[in-house]
């Protein structure tokens, strides 16, 4: 990491920031066709970053249209799998060489911890980029088992043009996962960055350049979701859609491919992720550890946020304890303070959404233990206290609705059944955790839970090599990470040949 953690060098690399906050469209910076921008917001002030061009059906159209020109012209689909892979690595090199940047723009955009941003989603996005490359040349076709008088090829083919629609909670991470895997399969890409965070994807765009990527393979449209997104997900020059967001918004998605091309719709939504902990739980100050970690981490704007502590009554005081205890030492305040643990919500309309969701969880009758209020008021960002409730029914709308805000439930059991009832009764299935020393428990708990990642006594989401996605309205069809990922972004095709 060439940014040091300490608020000298942070200053430092503050004043020399510049933002690149133009459309990159078939290899040029432009503006909107339309003229319009919008304003990017810091969350810790309230105070404006930039104004980003506003791109809309107009541009999205020029930027499929420059794909697809590229795609067809095979500069990219169709270069050797060496050549994809050499250029992907240095892009890497280049995402490695200017992490520091990309590391404040995603703080000063989406609110993030300058020590979250510095030291986990910059090192993974660069991490994402290489592995994908270095896969490029060691996939293999097949061949399928015909008779003498026959050959079957079974090949792997890029799709097309693949638009990629991400979220604002992982702004530059987000990116990597779908774009690294799009590109190292031959893909042209189109990439909608949220409205909120639209900084680091542009001069991702910029830098993969840079790098080699010809003309036209990459295009940035920064825009809102009704506009942008929906260009993006309706246009029928797009061949594939790969989107994180919201559940609500994802079905949306699955409407425009049916109302258009019947583009194919990858989908990684929401989630209300259970932490179910046992009563022979292995060493509680750990779990307490991983629990808020799991809640907290990113000021829970994380589709994979551990929201319900799900925990066996005999225990369940002990942990809670523990687990207040520890969440008063994750400082909330300035993101790019290097001690900060805790930054504002992205917006103030989020923020005003999460406090509501507090109140309703008063309001049902759950017991705050500790947080619920705006603080920092003064600075003019976005913060909040992080939130903990016990006494919390599964029935209750903290413990349905995903609230993407640090607020944890705790909802009590007393036997494995009615655990794994709780854990499953929900919408979502994104992922979970599960706290136990048998081994039996954690094989039949990890295999009983509906969601796309179980982690067993810890944390985790896995790494590069496993795929992440969700079950139920957590997911449809997608998954990012691993070679399933590069996989889904090609079509399968079989060639027969009959032999004479």
């Amino acid at each position: 990491m060439t940014l040091q953690l300490e608020s000298h060098a942070i200053q430092a690399a503050l004043a020399n920031l510049s933002f690149r906050t133009q459309a990159f469209i078939d290899g040029t910076f432009v503006h909107a066709r339309s003229g319009k921008t919008f304003i990017s917001e810091n969350p810790a002030t309230g105070k404006a970053l930039a104004q980003i061009a506003e791109c809309d059906a107009a541009d999205v159209d020029l930027a499929v249209k420059a794909g697809r020109r590229a795609f067809e012209k095979g500069v990219w689909s169709r270069m050797q799998p060496a050549d994809r892979k050499r250029i992907l690595l240095g892009f890497a090199d280049l995402l490695e060489a200017n992490d520091a940047e990309l590391a404040l723009l995603d703080t000063l955009e989406a609110g993030k911890p300058i020590r979250d941003c510095a030291t986990v989603d910059l090192p993974d996005t660069i991490h994402c980029v290489r592995w994908h490359a270095e896969a490029i040349d060691k996939l293999y076709g097949q061949v399928a088992p015909t008779g003498p008088d026959n050959l079957a090829l079974i090949l792997r083919e890029p799709v097309g043009v693949v638009g990629c629609v991400v979220p604002w909670n992982f702004p530059a991470q987000m990116a990597a996962w779908k774009i690294a895997p799009a590109l190292a399969a031959g893909n042209s890409v189109v990439l909608k960055p949220a409205e909120l965070t639209s900084l680091s994807a542009i001069r991702m765009a910029e830098l993969a350049a840079e790098a080699g990527l010809p003309t036209g393979v990459l295009n940035v449209v920064p825009g809102f979701g009704e506009t942008a997104g929906q260009a993006v997900g309706r246009n029928m020059g797009v061949d594939l859609v790969a989107f994180t967001g919201s559940t609500e918004v994802g079905r949306l998605f699955l409407k425009y491919a049916a109302e258009s091309n019947l583009k194919r719709i990858l989908l990684e939504c929401g989630g209300k992720s259970p932490q179910v902990v046992f009563a022979d739980a292995p060493d509680l100050d750990l779990v307490a550890t991983n629990v808020v970690s799991s809640a907290f981490w990113n000021m829970g704007e994380n589709c994979s946020c551990g929201s319900r502590l799900i925990v066996h009554r005999d225990i369940k005081d002990d942990l809670i304890g523990k687990v207040a205890q520890l969440t008063r030492t994750w400082k909330v305040g300035d993101p790019l303070d290097p001690e900060i643990r805790l930054g504002p919500m992205v917006e103030k309309p989020h923020m005003e959404k999460v406090l509501g969701y507090i109140e309703a969880g008063k309001e049902e009758g759950a017991k705050l233990v500790m947080g619920g209020r705006r603080i920092l008021p003064e600075t003019g960002g976005y913060f909040l206290e992080p939130t903990l409730f016990d006494e919390v029914e599964n029935h209750m709308k903290i413990a349905r609705e995903e609230i993407f805000g640090p607020v944890l439930s705790v909802i009590p059991f007393s036997t494995e059944e009615e655990a794994l009832a709780i854990a499953n009764d929900t919408d979502y299935g994104l992922a979970a955790s599960l706290y136990t020393r048998n081994l039996d428990t954690a094989h039949r708990a990890a295999r009983a839970i509906r969601a796309g990642t179980v982690s067993v006594n810890c944390f985790s989401e896995g790494d590069i090599t496993t795929p992440f996605g969700g079950f139920k309205q957590s997911g449809f069809a997608g998954r990012d990470k691993s070679i399933w990922a590069q996989e889904q972004y090609t079509e399968l095709k079989t060639i027969w040949m009959q032999l004479q």
